[in-house]
């Protein structure tokens, strides 16, 4: 008997993270001699904890084909920790009791850097278990911090987005500064890595052309240096255009947001951090600004989505089928740029004890000597990621998106779990 896959998605969804579950789906019909039946999790790994498992083999080939162009997620993500295998194995144990009642040989994981971690352990504990999965983590996360794959699907799309809104909402500045607003922050997202921020610098070339100031979590953020070039800024150009990542801290690590709160994963709540610095400049500096923070907005764009972010969210999750079925197991499908003046990139596969658990940051030689802008390297690196255009249909002026039906198989295990 053919084996089943299980797909399931994780954390903070993307513009393109359904395009990868068309990869999958659409690469594993075409392969219906070698997987039979996938499987989504509703609401991510939970489905499977809860055995609410959806039969997409219930939804149409066009429905399937309409998820490459819908944002969000449309099985359902969640941001969920398991418990630690090494004190608790019982999360893992379930997944394994799950996937053995409907006989699901295959697990495709699609997130970033927690669930490539869980895609390994449930590779390691279902062979001790003597119920081997095949299980390949789909790289997806806006924050391009998983190492060895050269950017992560659903990072040019949310760059496209940063860039543009930087351009456009500088151009209205710009135009009220001789009486008006002379300050304009952007706040993104970024907790550790401030990628997404220097796509911000995108949108101006000369030391004059906004954005003015590039905060990153990498480099430590100075007051003094900072309200100087504010200063400076409006000075020399009538106002100053700032992109802050929400992670933007102080030299002992301090996050200059910090909510005081934390989520499940035990990371430190942030928000806050454009009104925070509309506050100094108010108080040090009495100009007159504006803050807005891009926030779901900046995920969720699929409008106008990179065409190139969205060609490789598809291939990652092709290629993690084709993976499954050439026998690997515990990888992930990595994007490799391959070497030339031409943009060009293929598909490569990295070992998930390479990629869990490990955080890729901005590289020094990215950023300015000064710390407050991007490098030609950035720019080199950053530009053919937000490259083209893939637009979704429209009607009646709005784009058309699609929902699936979500229909649920019939539980197996016959017993309830809690998840709480």
């Amino acid at each position: 008997m053919l084996k089943n896959a299980f797909y399931a998605q994780s954390g903070g969804v993307t513009a393109v993270i359904n395009a990868s579950a068309c990869g999958v789906i659409e690469t594993a019909r075409a392969n219906r001699d070698k997987i039979g039946t996938v499987y989504a999790g509703k609401n991510g790994i939970i489905g499977a904890l809860k055995e609410e498992l959806i039969d997409t083999s219930l939804e149409s080939s066009e429905t399937i084909a309409a998820l490459k162009h819908t944002p969000g997620g449309a099985f359902g993500s969640c941001r969920y920790k398991l418990k630690s295998l090494q004190h608790n194995r019982t999360e893992y144990e379930r997944l394994i009791e799950v996937f053995k009642a409907h006989n699901i040989g295959y697990f495709f994981y699609n997130g970033g850097g927690d669930s490539a971690d869980t895609c390994l352990k449930v590779s390691e504990l279902s062979h001790s278990m003597g119920y081997p999965i095949h299980a390949v983590h789909i790289p997806k996360t806006v924050d391009n911090d998983l190492p060895i794959t050269d950017n992560c699907p659903g990072f040019g799309s949310v760059a496209k987005y940063i860039a543009i809104a930087t351009m456009e909402a500088s151009l209205d500045i710009v135009s009220m500064c001789a009486s008006s607003t002379k300050i304009f922050i952007l706040e993104t997202m970024g907790r550790h890595a401030g990628w997404i921020a220097a796509a911000g610098g995108l949108a101006g070339k000369a030391s004059d052309e906004p954005p003015h100031i590039i905060l990153f979590p990498e480099i430590a953020f100075d007051e003094e240096a900072f309200l100087a070039r504010v200063d400076a800024s409006v000075k020399q150009c009538g106002y100053c255009v700032i992109v802050a990542s929400e992670g933007a801290r102080y030299a002992n690590g301090e996050f200059l947001a910090d909510s005081g709160t934390t989520d499940v994963f035990g990371h430190k709540q942030l928000g806050g951090l454009a009104p925070t610095l509309a506050q100094l400049i108010q108080s040090k500096l009495g100009y007159k600004h504006h803050w807005a923070v891009a926030d779901y907005l900046q995920r969720s764009a699929r409008h106008i989505a990179s065409g190139v972010d969205v060609e490789q969210a598809y291939a990652v999750g092709k290629a993690a089928v084709e993976l499954a079925l050439a026998g690997k197991n515990s990888v992930m499908p990595a994007i490799t740029r391959l070497p030339g003046a031409e943009y060009a990139w293929h598909i490569t596969e990295a070992p998930l004890n390479q990629v869990a658990n490990v955080e890729k940051l901005m590289p020094r030689e990215f950023i300015s000597e000064d710390g407050f802008g991007i490098t030609q390297a950035a720019r080199d690196y950053l530009e053919p990621l937000i490259a083209g255009e893939n637009y979704p249909p429209y009607f009646n002026g709005l784009p058309t998106y699609t929902r699936i039906k979500g229909q649920l198989v019939r539980p197996k295990t016959n017993r309830a779990f809690d998840v709480n």
